[in-house]
C-alpha cells in the first residue's frame, strides 16, 4: 500500500523536515480528526449504551441488540485492519461511521413501536461498521504520532473521542431534566440529538489521509509497505491467532469492554433516576478524559526507558483497578435501598456517583494502557492495523459474552466478581509482553521489520500499483 505511479515505494522516500505541527498531513492533525470522527460516532453510541438498556425501561432489546453488534464486531474487528489496508481510511472509515446513525434510529423507532427486531439487526450492522471504524482508528492513532509521544497522542485522542460522551450525556440530561419518574424511556429528541452527530461524523471522515500521505516532523512516512492485496491480508490476519504477542494481549482484550455491563446496567442504570444517569454519564466520560490525560504522561515522560515507562504504566493502573473494584464490591455490599437522584437523595448519592466516575476514570487508564502497548510492538501502519484490529476482535467477542449474561439475569455480585478477576489476570500478561516485546536501542524500541512486498496481480500493474483510495 503507497507507491507513486511509477510503481516506486512512496514510504522509502525522505521528505525534507518540518516543524510545523498544524500541518494538514500532520500526524497531530490527524489525530485531532479522527478523534472529532469518534466523538461524533462512537462517543455518542457510548453516551447512548452509558444511560442502560439503550435509554429504555426494559434493557432486554438493548443487550439483544449489543449482543448482535458485538458478535459481528468480534468478527469484523478481527478482519478490520486487512480490509483497512485494501480500501484505505476514506472508504473504511465512512462505511463504518455511517452504521450508527442507523443504530440510534432503531431506538427512535422502538420507543414507538415496541419492536425490537429493527434495534437486533441494526446493531448487527453496527458490528460490522465499529469493526471497520476501530480497525482504522487504531492504525492511525498508533502508528501516526511520533515514536516516543504515541501516549500523549493517544491521550488527546482520547480526550477529544470522549468528549463526545460528555455532550451526549448532556442530551438526555436536559431533555429529560423533568422526568424524575424513572419508569420512563428517553424522548425522541434524544436520540434525533444523536443521530445528528453521528451524521456529522460520517461526512468528517472523508477528511482523514491514508498513511502514505501523512509526513512526521523528521520527514517520515507513516507505512513501511509498499502495497497490500487480499492474499496478503488473509495470510497476515491468520498468523496473528498463534503470535505470542496477541496471544499475551486476549485477556486485557477480553475484558477491556466485558465490564461495561455491569457498570451501565448494574450500577447507572439501577441506581440512579433517568436524568441523573444523564448527568452520570456526563461524569463518566469526562473521567476518561483525566485518566487518559493522566497515563499519557506517564507511559510518554515519567522515565527516559520506554520499557520502564511501560512497566511503571500498567503497574499504576492495576493499583488503581484494584482499588475502584474493592469500592464496587463495598458498593454492591451497601446498596441503597431506593433509586438516588442528584438532587433529591443528599449524601447518600455521593459514593455511587463516585464510584461510577471513577468506572470511567480506570476504563480510559486501562485502554490506553493498552493502545500504548500495542503502538511499542510496531511503528508500520499495516502491521498496526491487524494488532488493533485483533485487539478489537476479541474485546467485542468479551463484550458480546457480557451482554448475554446480563441477559441472562447473572447476578450483580457474580458479575461484579468476574470482572475483577479478568481485569486482574491481564495486568502480568502485558508486563511480560513488555519486557519481552519493547526492546530498546539507544532509547527508541526497536521495531518489527517490515512486512515482506507479494507480487502484484495483473490488475495491481494495472493499477500501476496504486493502493485503493
Amino acid at each position: 500500500m503507497g507507491s507513486d505511479s511509477n510503481g516506486n515505494q512512496e514510504s522509502g522516500t525522505q521528505i525534507p523536515p518540518s516543524s510545523s505541527l498544524f500541518r494538514y498531513n500532520s500526524p497531530l492533525v490527524q489525530v485531532i480528526l479522527i478523534g472529532l470522527v469518534c466523538f461524533c460516532c462512537p462517543g455518542m453510541f457510548n453516551a447512548l449504551s452509558g444511560m442502560g438498556g439503550g435509554g429504555q425501561v426494559n434493557s432486554t432489546a438493548s443487550n439483544n441488540s449489543l449482543t448482535a453488534l458485538y458478535t459481528t464486531f468480534a468478527i469484523f474487528g478481527i478482519l478490520g485492519g486487512g480490509i483497512y489496508n485494501l480500501l484505505g481510511p476514506h472508504l473504511t472509515l465512512f462505511a463504518g461511521c455511517s452504521t450508527y446513525v442507523l443504530y440510534a434510529g432503531s431506538f427512535l423507532y422502538y420507543n414507538h413501536y415496541q419492536h425490537q427486531a429493527f434495534a437486533i439487526i441494526s446493531g448487527a450492522i453496527l458490528g460490522v461498521g465499529a469493526g471497520l471504524l476501530w480497525a482504522a482508528e487504531g492504525a492511525i492513532m498508533t502508528s501516526y504520532p511520533p515514536v516516543n509521544r504515541k501516549g500523549t497522542y493517544i491521550s488527546i485522542f482520547w480526550s477529544i473521542f470522549n468528549m463526545g460522551g460528555v455532550i451526549g450525556g448532556l442530551i438526555p440530561f436536559i431533555l429529560n431534566y423533568h422526568r424524575k419518574d424513572d419508569a420512563v424511556s428517553v424522548n425522541d429528541g434524544t436520540y434525533i440529538g444523536f443521530m445528528a452527530f453521528m451524521s456529522v461524523g460520517t461526512v468528517l471522515s472523508l477528511a482523514i489521509l491514508p498513511a502514505r500521505k501523512v509526513i512526521r516532523d523528521d520527514g517520515t512516512r507513516c507505512t513501511n509497505m509498499l502495497y497490500s492485496n487480499v492474499g496478503t491480508e488473509a495470510i497476515e490476519i491468520a498468523k496473528l491467532f498463534y503470535n505470542w504477542k496477541m496471544l499475551l494481549m486476549v485477556p486485557a482484550s477480553w475484558c477491556s469492554n466485558f465490564f461495561y455491563t455491569y457498570q451501565f446496567n448494574h450500577v447507572n442504570k439501577t441506581m440512579f433516576t433517568l436524568r441523573t444517569r444523564g448527568l452520570n454519564n456526563v461524569f463518566y466520560w469526562g473521567a476518561q478524559m483525566l485518566g487518559s490525560v493522566g497515563i499519557g504522561y506517564v507511559m510518554d515522560f515519567s522515565f527516559k526507558s520506554r520499557r520502564k515507562r511501560g512497566l511503571v504504566g500498567i503497574l499504576v493502573v492495576s493499583v488503581l483497578g484494584t482499588g475502584i473494584w474493592a469500592g464496587a464490591l463495598a458498593n454492591q455490599i451497601k446498596t441503597p435501598p431506593k433509586i438516588l437522584d442528584f438532587k433529591d437523595s443528599g449524601h447518600s448519592f455521593a459514593g455511587p456517583f463516585v464510584l461510577y466516575f471513577s468506572f470511567g476514570l480506570l476504563d480510559s487508564m486501562f485502554q490506553s494502557m493498552v493502545y500504548w502497548v500495542i503502538g511499542a510492538l510496531a511503528n508500520d501502519s499495516e502491521i498496526l492495523s491487524r494488532y488493533t484490529g485483533f485487539y478489537k476482535g476479541i474485546q467485542s467477542a468479551g463484550a458480546a459474552v457480557a451482554w448475554q449474561i446480563d441477559n441472562h439475569n447473572v447476578s450483580s455480585k457474580a458479575q461484579l466478581t468476574v470482572n475483577w478477576i479478568l481485569t486482574t489476570i491481564s495486568y502480568p500478561m502485558l508486563l511480560v509482553l513488555v519486557l519481552m516485546a519493547v526492546k530498546e536501542d539507544k532509547g527508541e524500541v526497536v521495531v518489527e521489520e517490515p512486512v515482506k512486498q507479494v507480487a502484484p496481480s495483473s490488475a495491481d500493474n494495472n493499477n500501476n500499483g496504486s493502493d485503493a483510495k
